[in-house]
């Protein structure tokens, strides 16, 4: 009973002791990203009461982020906006070159595509050259049927050179002495105008097919009357300069000259 007693005293006050060691349970520290939760200063009292804002990325309408459709120069996905059209959009258009009323950047402005400019220019390369052979067959036997005739494949390498060049070059060229003038036109709604002004000259490359030259040059006069007349409105009342006269005289100069050049070329 005695050792007992001695044994449950306290020793910690005695001299000599060694007090025991307490280990201390610490709370585990949990790191963030500094970027991760970023905020504006000061907070935005006009918010309704939220009080400091997290900054995150810019959103649609709907509360989604939205990203960057361009991938790279080198990337397809980055060109497929541009493609992004209807049948209803493309007919829609195809009708509008037809009737020059000036409103056609207005009709591509929230969305202009390059596929009427692809499919127009390959179209119209076919068949200026396939219904350039057949004009000059059908000449040939009006004049002496014991003439011989053969198909001119080199009318489809003029036409490719030709068209393809006209319509990709001249808006580029357009569109950088827009740019020098101060004008803000993009680059894309060009090719699309201009894709979709040669339509006409497909219509008018199979009515070239009559072997009557006074037709075949009315019809030339007025596809490029008519080509010319839907450039130029749409570049006057889509751009604004100072010096636009001199802007709309060559391209309507261009256009027309396109129409002399297919006629004289492909349909002699």
């Amino acid at each position: 009973m005695a050792e007992s007693s001695y044994t449950s005293l306290p020793t910690s006050h005695l001299p000599g002791s060694v007090p025991a060691v307490i280990t201390e349970v610490k709370a585990p520290v949990i790191q963030q990203d500094p970027e991760a939760n970023l905020q504006i200063f000061p907070p935005n009292s006009n918010a309704g009461g939220r009080g400091y804002q997290t900054l995150t990325g810019p959103s649609d309408g709907n509360g989604q982020q939205s990203g960057n459709s361009w991938n790279g120069a080198f990337s397809i996905s980055s060109y497929t906006q541009y493609f992004n059209v209807d049948t209803d959009d493309v007919v829609n258009r195809l009708t509008s070159s037809l009737y020059p009323t000036g409103d056609f950047f207005r009709k591509i402005e929230a969305n202009p595509d390059l596929y009427g400019l692809i499919w127009i220019a390959t179209t119209l390369v076919f068949v200026i050259a396939s219904v350039g052979n057949l004009a000059t067959y059908l000449m040939i036997k009006k004049g002496d049927s014991s003439v011989a005739w053969s198909f001119d494949v080199n009318y489809f390498q003029v036409s490719a050179i030709a068209v393809y060049g006209y319509a990709f070059l001249v808006p580029l060229g357009f569109y950088l002495l827009l740019q020098y003038f101060g004008s803000k036109v993009g680059l894309v709604h060009l090719w699309c105008m201009w894709g979709y002004s040669l339509f006409i000259f497909i219509l008018s490359s199979v009515l070239l097919v009559i072997p009557v030259e006074f037709v075949r040059w009315s019809i030339t006069i007025i596809t490029g009357v008519a080509s010319a007349a839907f450039v130029g409105l749409n570049l006057r009342s889509h751009v604004e300069l100072t010096e636009l006269t001199l802007v709309l005289v060559a391209a309507c100069v261009l256009q027309f000259g396109l129409a002399i050049f297919i006629k004289s070329w492909f349909f002699q």
